[in-house]
C-alpha cells in the first residue's frame, strides 16, 4: 500500500471527526488549548486504536460487529447531535450547553467517529498489510483535522453565534444518517 493511499484513507476516516470538531469549536467550551487538545487527542487516539483492533480481531469479531456497527454510530451521533441542537436552542434562554470535550460526551463522539476505522483495520489484515504505519498516519491526520475543525468552528461560531451549535448538531445527525444509509444500501 502506497503512502498516498494511506493518506487518502486517513483523510476519509477523519472527515467525521473534522465535522464534529467544527461543531465543538462553534460552541462556547472549545476555547483555549486544553479542550482543543482533548478533542484532537481522543479523536486521533481512537482513530489509531480502531484499525489496530480491527486488524488484530480479524474476521471473527468484525463480522459480529459489522451487523450493527452502523446503528451504534448512528445512535451515538444522533444522541449527541440532539443534545447540541437542544443546547443551541436553549442557550438563547441563558442555558449553558454541555462541553463536548469532556466526559462521556467526548467518549461517545470518539467512538462514533472511529467505528469505520475498525473495518479498515480488518481490510488491511485481509490485504496482509502491516497495521502500524497506516494506524499512526490515520491517528495523526485525524488529530490534525480535528484541530483545524475546532479553529474553523470558532470563526463560524463567532460569526453566527448559537445558530452554529444547532448547525453542528444537525451535521452530527446527518453524519449518522449517512453512515446508516451507506450500510443499509450497500
Amino acid at each position: 500500500m502506497s503512502p498516498f493511499e494511506i493518506l487518502l484513507i486517513a483523510v476519509g476516516l477523519a472527515t467525521d471527526a473534522f465535522a464534529v470538531s467544527l461543531g465543538a469549536g462553534a460552541g462556547p467550551h472549545a476555547r483555549g488549548v486544553r479542550p482543543v487538545f482533548r478533542l484532537a487527542f481522543h479523536f486521533g487516539l481512537f482513530q489509531f486504536l480502531m484499525p489496530v483492533a480491527g486488524w488484530f480481531a480479524g474476521s471473527r469479531v468484525v463480522s459480529l460487529i459489522a451487523a450493527f456497527d452502523h446503528w451504534i454510530a448512528f445512535g451515538l451521533l444522533a444522541f449527541v447531535g440532539g443534545r447540541m441542537i437542544h443546547a443551541g436552542l436553549d442557550s438563547r434562554d441563558g442555558a449553558t450547553p454541555e462541553d463536548p470535550s469532556r466526559g462521556w460526551t467526548l467518549l461517545m463522539l470518539a467512538v462514533a467517529t472511529s467505528i469505520d476505522a475498525l473495518a479498515v483495520g480488518f481490510s488491511l489484515a485481509m490485504l496482509q498489510v502491516s497495521i502500524w504505519l497506516p494506524a499512526v498516519v490515520i491517528g495523526v491526520v485525524c488529530a490534525a483535522l480535528s484541530v483545524a475543525g475546532v479553529r474553523l468552528g470558532r470563526v463560524l461560531g463567532s460569526a453566527f453565534g448559537t445558530r452554529m451549535e444547532v448547525v453542528g448538531g444537525l451535521v452530527l445527525i446527518a453524519i449518522g444518517v449517512r453512515i446508516l444509509v451507506q450500510h443499509l444500501a450497500g
